[in-house]
């Protein structure tokens, strides 16, 4: 993914919302959580293939398109009780 604040890019896990064509539409996920953003959902422990088990953070106050051709691998599946939470976000 691009970085937000300057040239770049680099490997970031994400949520994939939907796919249209060769655009998929996704939701960050970070290891740092941000409380006064809107929208943030504290993951699972582990849950993006951590191997040490760390927490993460789904921001779905910034969604952005990726083409599909940019993903490199699949991390895991969202547990189906926060999968509930992203749908009711909408």
């Amino acid at each position: 993914m691009p970085f937000e604040d300057g040239p770049g890019s680099k490997d970031r896990p994400c949520l994939v919302l939907s796919v249209r064509g060769g655009t998929a539409v996704v939701a960050k996920i970070t290891s740092r959580h941000h409380e006064e953003r809107p929208g943030v959902i504290a993951l699972p422990p582990g849950s993006v293939g951590d191997a040490r088990g760390r927490r993460s953070f789904l921001e779905t106050d910034e969604l952005r398109d990726v083409p599909v051709s940019g993903f490199r691998r699949k991390a895991g599946e969202l547990d189906r009780g926060v999968w509930g939470r992203v749908r009711g976000l909408g």
